[in-house]
This record gives C-alpha cells, structure tokens and sequence, in this order.
C-alpha cells in the first residue's frame, strides 16, 4: 500500500545525502558568524532603504508581492483527505486483510515524564488498528525520577510495547534517542510523539491512507491544546496552533511548505532512510526533517482530524523558553541551509512560498528597532508598516478561519478568541528580535530542554474535537 515508485527507489529524484550537510557563508563559519552577517545586512539595508528617496516604493513593491501571494493562499481551496481505513471493530472486516495494512512504529522520546508516561502507552497500545501491524517504541532517555519504574511495570501489559533506555552518557538529545532507535523499528511508517500527547483512537485509521501518494514523504497531525481553559497563556497558544493548522492547510494546497511540528508527526521509512534519520546539530529536529524532506523531492500533508492533544504551557516563564528555542531552531535552518535555498533546489513554488513565511516570520521582527528607530530620528512612519499591516491582516484571518475550521463554537466565540489570539501573538515580535540578536552575538549550547508536562486533564475532550 506504501510502495513507492522506482523512480523514488532509485534515487533520482533526490537531492544526494552529502549535499544537504550544512553550508557556511564565503568567509563566515559557524551559526554565529552567520548570525551576525545576516543580521548586519538585515539592518544596513534597513538603514539605507530609509536614506535613499525610493526607499519606500521598494518596499511597496515588496508589498504588493507578498499581498498577491497572501490573496493566492486564503483563496486556496486544502484537498480532502482520503477516506480512513475501516475500523477493527467491524465485523466485516477480517483479520486476514489485516496483513496488507502498512506496519507503522511509534516512537517517544521521554526524559522524566512519569506524570504522563502511563496514559500515553496505554492509548497508544490501543489504537483502532491491528495490534499485530503496528508498535511502540519508548525511549527512556536517562530519566531520574519514577518514568523507568512506570514503563517495566507496563512490558507484561502491552505486547507491542518495545523500551529502550539509553545510558547517561549519551548525547543527541531527543534526536540522538530516536536516531538510536529508528534503524531497528519495523514500520514501512515512522509515527513521533511527545511524552504530553493525548493520542486519538482512530489516528493510524487516517494517517495510513494519506501515504498511498507515492510522493507524500511525512504528515503532520493538527495539534490541539488540552488545557486550554486554564488560563489566557493557554487559551492564546489554542488560537496560535489554529492558525498554525489553517496556513499549513492553504499552503500545502498551493504546493507550498507543509512543515512538521513534532508531535504527532508521520514520516515515511524510505524518506527519513534518504535524509539520514533525525540531525543531531539542531535544537528542533522537527524543522529540521521539513527542509530535508523537501530538498529530497518530498511532499509533507497535514491531517485535520482527528487532532494529536498535547499540554500548553500554563506560565509566561517556560512559554518564554519554548518559544524562544522554536523561534532560533526555524532561523538556523535557514542558516544552515542557505545555499541550497539561494540555488532554487527546492520546487519554485515552494522556494516563494519559504521566502514570503521568512520575510513576515523572521524579517520583520528583526528590522523593527532599527526600522522604528530611524522613523524617530527622521519623524515618518516605519517604513515597513505596509508589510506589518499584511502581516496583521493575515493573522487576524487566518486565525478566525482556522478557529471555525477546527472548533465546533459560535461566531463571537471565535471573534473573540481571534482578538485575544493576535494579542497574544504579540510575543512572538519580541522573542524573534531579540533571538536574532543573541544568536549574533553568543555560541548556542545543543541540548535537550524539556518542557515540564503536569498531566493535566482539562479540557481534553473538548479540545479534541
């Protein structure tokens, strides 16, 4: 069912393995200097686009380029995904057809994770899916507190339960865990969770079918936040993967970048084989696989429902560090991956659409301070206010749509939400800005900072609808 053509099998489709290792700028090794290059130019040109009298008219241009391109995006119109496979639960479905249904292998990372550990293997070992066609790997990466205890008392429970637990020297962090891991797996299908993951019965029932496309190499599930109702910090990241799931979507449909986010990620076993398994140089191995996948010729879906539920972060502190390190792993793939985006190896559809998500992601925050502070000094408006404005407008729209796409609730409900949403949304201009200065200027330590899971079980069903 998973098979996939020989032109894939052979290879020449792909990018060669060896050429997407990562690249320094002539003159500038290391992230650091790249940093510090990309953010001088960043800047200069920011300077001198308001010196110069047709300063603003590139900028307009630039603009009107990316309103097109936006236009083309909210207009698109996401395929439906193909119908799941039937449930085990049918009579009419017999186990000896079960044997043609791909093997999938489900694997977490875990470190430290006894509040959660038990719920998650309990609901991965009890998919609506063939228990013989299907297992689950846990990673114990060294944990110290009763998460080891917790998974040898489940072995006996679970047959498809497999656990590995990886000595207190090893290194790679999460990717180093399922690096370790993955070679030894069965799956035609390479399922990841995080510890926190409220996994949906049905799931592998819809998944499966999406890879009969010979040229989809992974899928990301829609990601709902379980504890939303517990205070505005987790209401606002509700609002943030809603829009997160409605741009995949509209992207995707336009042959865009469909990115994965971790949890709840599929990857096709020849795919990830091709990208070398999960790098262990990078803070968010998730991002990372997106770009490998797409300079190997693959295309990433992403499935609506049913959706992974996975733990907010409740308090602004720990919100601070998650957001920063996911803000500086998607910049430093840019900077580890410059050439092959500088020489168009990507589809051109996807090579835009990766410039325009950079240009209001990671542009515009990084030139605000010098952007503002030269509008004071020569009393104008900033002269990257019309893109700001695109950006707010997308956000706004964006974050509406995807809140009716993915939650059963009144119009003013979601109006509100996608007020309070975009306020919230806020943070991610400060986190950027000041990201790109500090990876300027300090070396970044790899390793694995966890976010603490309290096991909270508010909300669950209801965010998962």
């Amino acid at each position: 069912m998973v098979d996939i053509p020989e032109r894939f099998a052979a290879g020449r489709f792909f990018t060669p393995l060896d050429e997407l290792e990562i690249e320094d700028f002539p003159g500038f090794s290391g992230r650091r200097s790249k940093a510090a290059l990309t953010l001088s130019v960043l800047w200069g040109v920011t300077v001198a686009l308001h010196l110069i009298s047709w300063g603003s008219w590139l900028v307009l241009g630039l603009t009107a380029i990316l309103t097109t391109h936006a236009m083309r995006i909210l207009l698109a119109r996401p395929a439906l995904s193909p119908p799941p496979l039937p449930s085990t639960s049918r009579p009419q479905v017999e186990a000896e057809t079960w044997e043609s249904w791909p093997y999938v292998s489900l694997l977490v990372a875990a470190k430290n994770e006894e509040t959660v550990i038990e719920p998650l293997v309990a609901a991965l070992c009890q998919l609506d899916y063939p228990a013989c066609r299907y297992e689950v790997w846990i990673i114990d990466d060294n944990s110290t507190d009763g998460t080891t205890r917790r998974l040898q008392s489940l072995v006996n429970r679970y047959p498809q339960l497999r656990i590995l637990r990886r000595s207190a020297g090893a290194s790679g962090g999460k990717s180093g865990a399922l690096n370790q891991v993955w070679p030894d797996t069965k799956g035609d299908i390479i399922g990841v969770f995080d510890a926190d993951a409220r996994v949906p019965k049905e799931m592998l029932r819809h998944i499966v079918p999406i890879f009969d496309r010979a040229e989809v190499g992974a899928v990301q599930m829609q990601k709902a936040v379980v504890n939303r109702a517990k205070n505005l910090w987790t209401r606002g990241q509700q609002a943030e993967m809603a829009l997160d799931s409605y741009f995949q979507q509209q992207r995707i449909s336009l042959g865009g970048i469909g990115e994965l986010r971790g949890n709840g990620q599929f990857v096709r076993r020849a795919a990830l084989a091709q990208c070398g398994g999960w790098n262990e140089e990078t803070i968010t191995d998730d991002l990372d696989l997106t770009l490998r996948l797409h300079f190997g010729g693959w295309y990433i879906q992403f499935l609506l429902n049913p959706a992974v539920g996975e733990e907010g972060v409740e308090q602004p502190l720990g919100l601070w560090h998650q957001r920063n390190r996911w803000a500086e792993g998607g910049y430093q793939r840019y900077l580890d991956y410059w050439r092959l985006i500088a020489q168009n190896r990507l589809k051109p559809a996807k090579t835009f659409d990766m410039a325009a998500f950079w240009v209001i992601q990671y542009g515009l925050p990084t030139v605000a301070l010098p952007d503002f502070a030269m509008a004071m000094l020569r009393h104008r408006l900033p002269l990257f206010l019309p893109i700001s404005s695109l950006a707010l407008t997308l956000s706004m729209v964006g974050m509406f749509c995807g809140l009716r796409r993915t939650r059963q609730q009144a119009v003013w409900v979601s109006s509100l939400q996608t007020l309070w949403g975009n306020l919230y949304m806020l943070h991610w201009l400060l986190v950027i800005a000041t990201m790109t200065m500090r990876l300027a200027v300090r070396p970044k330590r790899l390793r694995w900072v966890k976010t603490t899971h309290l096991g909270s079980e508010d909300d669950i069903q209801v965010d998962l609808l």
